[in-house]
């Protein structure tokens, strides 16, 4: 799962039809350049959320193709020059297991109700997907030049996500389940609390400018990757470990010019930009 935030929380993502319109070309363009597979997406007014499957291990060429996109448009729709993205890193939850998938996109869909924006998360006046099929987004007028290499028209694919032991469909029921309960959960919770939904008309009239007046919980730990399965999180943990010293061990080995060092499986930038030898998977 991939978070990423507006800087100072602003609002810079209101879900206004041609913000709407341009974060869905650029999701499905930044989708078909990298191979990544969406399974489920978000985007609220200050933040985003995607369930992908990386087949290709190119996820920071997709964050970045997409990140750098919606800035510019965004930029350009609000006529604003500096930064759209917070200056902390995007974050990288890697689900473990089928239940660590099935809750993270119950989440992502009922972001919107659990925030008391929208009774039902079909209401939700952005981008929001998490079933299967295909969604065509045309290339918007703002920013892109008319004549340019960028294509008219893309499509945004969304698939459900290869779960084990489990076929297509019993994967999306279980999903479809999942997202139903916490939508039912999260609404009565809102309600019982004495809250009242926004409602999509007085969302789509926020300021973007504007940031939610709530502090933030700061200097929390940051999760790389989920499942409630205790072993399985110790399993991971020790295997990020020790790919950690395998790196180290092999870093340390081409900085002493021993070009002919196998760095693990796994190693990206040093694969990219100096072409070194990785072990096979």
């Amino acid at each position: 799962m991939i978070t990423r935030r507006c800087t100072q929380r602003q609002y810079l993502l209101v879900p206004r039809r041609q913000t709407v319109e341009l974060v869905h070309y650029c999701l499905a363009y930044a989708a078909v350049r990298t191979g990544v597979v969406i399974h489920a997406v978000i985007f609220m007014s200050n933040h985003y959320h995607i369930v992908v499957t990386d087949p290709r291990g190119v996820l920071p060429v997709f964050v970045e193709c997409l990140n750098k996109l919606i800035a510019k448009c965004v930029n350009a729709s609000l006529g604003r020059w500096e930064n759209l993205w917070a200056s902390e890193q995007a974050s990288y939850v890697r689900l473990l297991d089928a239940e660590a998938v099935i809750d993270k996109i119950a989440y992502v869909l009922c972001n919107p109700v659990e925030a008391g924006l929208v009774k039902r998360g079909k209401d939700w006046p952005g981008l929001r997907y998490g079933r299967p099929g295909s969604y065509p987004a045309r290339r918007p007028d703002i920013f892109f030049r008319a004549e340019g290499s960028m294509p008219k028209s893309v499509t945004l694919e969304i698939t459900t996500p290869a779960l084990e032991g489990l076929s297509g469909r019993d994967a999306q029921a279980r999903i479809d389940d999942a997202v139903a309960e916490r939508e039912a959960a999260e609404r009565a919770r809102v309600l019982r609390e004495g809250g009242k939904f926004l409602g999509p008309d007085a969302v789509r009239r926020q300021d973007p400018f504007a940031a939610p007046t709530t502090r933030e919980p700061r200097r929390q730990l940051s999760p790389r990757f989920a499942s409630r399965n205790k072993w399985r999180r110790i399993e991971t943990l020790s295997r990020c470990a020790e790919f950690a010293r395998a790196y180290r061990d092999a870093l340390a080995a081409w900085c002493a010019k021993k070009r002919s060092v196998i760095f693990p499986v796994g190693t990206y930038l040093m694969r990219l930009r100096h072409q070194v030898r990785c072990a096979e998977a």
